[in-house]
C-alpha cells in the first residue's frame, strides 16, 4: 500500500456542494481569469502609490532618515498634533508645518529669522 501525499478527504455534504456548483474546492473564487500584466500603466501606477504610502508610514511612524551624513527622525506630537524632526542624539531641529504624501514642510529659527525647509520623502534614504 502507498502513501500518497497532497490528498483530501472529503464528505457527502462537500461533495455534493461541489456538484452542485455552490462551491468551489480550488479557489478560483478569488481569480479573476485574466493574468496581470505587471507592465501595464496601471499596476505602475498602483506600484508607485503602494510605494509612497509606505515611505509616508515610515517617515510618521519615526523610522530614522539620513541627509548627508547626519540621521534624523520625525516625533509627532501630542493628540495627533504635528510634531518636529529631531536628530539622533534627540536635539530639536525644525518643526514640521504640513506633512504630505510625498513632501514635508518644515521650519526653524535661526538669528531671529524664520528659515522654510522642503523634505521629499521620494529621495530620502531611511535607515534600516
Amino acid at each position: 500500500m502507498t502513501k500518497l501525499k497532497n490528498v483530501v478527504v472529503l464528505d457527502k455534504k462537500a461533495l455534493l456542494e461541489i456538484a452542485n456548483g455552490e462551491k468551489k474546492f480550488d479557489n478560483r473564487l478569488n481569480n479573476t481569469g485574466r493574468p496581470v500584466n505587471k507592465k501595464s500603466a496601471r499596476q505602475a501606477r498602483l506600484a508607485k502609490q503602494a510605494h509612497y504610502a509606505n515611505v509616508n508610514d515610515k517617515f510618521v511612524k519615526g523610522n530614522q532618515f539620513k541627509i548627508g551624513s547626519s540621521v534624523y527622525k520625525y516625533s509627532a506630537g501630542k493628540n495627533n498634533e504635528l510634531g518636529c524632526i529631531v536628530d539622533s542624539i534627540g536635539l530639536h531641529q525644525c518643526n514640521v508645518d504640513y506633512i504630505g504624501r510625498t513632501k514635508v514642510k518644515c521650519y526653524s529659527f535661526t538669528l531671529g529669522k524664520k528659515v522654510n525647509v522642503e523634505l521629499n520623502l521620494k529621495t530620502l534614504q531611511f535607515v534600516k
